[in-house]
Order: C-alpha cells, then sequence, then structure tokens
C-alpha cells in the first residue's frame, strides 16, 4: 500500500482480511444494544415469575441486579441518550422475539419476524445515519 493512501489515513494500515471501521463500530453497537436487551428481559421475566407463576419472591434479588446492569449497559453508548433509546427499542423488539421462541417455546409469525426486522432497520437508521459536524 503506498505513503498516504486514504485507507492508511482513515484506518491505519491495510491488511488482508481486516474489518472496515465503520462495520466494527455497527457490530460492537448491535452487541452491546443485544446484552442491554437481555438484562431488561431477564430484568423483567424473573418478577413475571414471581407474580405470575408463584415462583419464589427471591427471584427479585436477580431481576433488581439485571435491571441495575440494564441501566449501566445504556450509559456506555457515546450518542445521545434520546437516541439510544430510540435504537434500543429496535434491538429490544427483536429480542424479545427470540426470547419468546427460546424460552417460552412459542414459535414466532412471519408477521413477527417482519415487524422485527423493520424495528431493526429502525435501529440502524437512527443509530448510523450520517450527522451533520
Amino acid at each position: 500500500m503506498p505513503q498516504g493512501s486514504w485507507h492508511q489515513a482513515k484506518r491505519g494500515p491495510c491488511l488482508a482480511g481486516s474489518h472496515n471501521v465503520a462495520t466494527d463500530l455497527m457490530l460492537k453497537t448491535f452487541g452491546l444494544f443485544a446484552i442491554t436487551a437481555l438484562a431488561e428481559i431477564v430484568g423483567c421475566y424473573l418478577p413475571y415469575l414471581w407474580l405470575r407463576q408463584g415462583k419464589s419472591a427471591w427471584l427479585l434479588v436477580p431481576a433488581a441486579a439485571s435491571l441495575v446492569l440494564f441501566a449501566w449497559l445504556l450509559s456506555l453508548h457515546p450518542t445521545a441518550a434520546g437516541r439510544v433509546y430510540a435504537a434500543y427499542g429496535g434491538v429490544y423488539i427483536g429480542a424479545a422475539i427470540v426470547w419468546l421462541w427460546i424460552v417460552d417455546g412459542i414459535r414466532p409469525t412471519g408477521w413477527d419476524l417482519l415487524g422485527s426486522a423493520i424495528a431493526l432497520l429502525g435501529m440502524a437508521i437512527i443509530m448510523f445515519a450520517p450527522r451533520g459536524a
């Protein structure tokens, strides 16, 4: 690669098989949102088990810890809180549908999957759209 190339200026030296910086950011953002969604769902599901299925009230302890983790994870995003909350909602919808399938044992319908895909597209637009300087 010639000295002073665009790739070096923007991302450092180009290496075969290296990822694009934007792709890395998207994967990290989505991964953080997915972990955040799991923390929120667990934090809400455990009290549900206590309230609706008569499980132990001790489930409220890990539920509270999970919701504290959820709030902390949301704070890790470097963008404006309102934008993070709006975009996170799309990932939460997708995670809830996965939870429906894996934990509740209910196969999502085509409409569930379409709605999740639209919500995830909305998340991507909110988080990764170009911003004015």
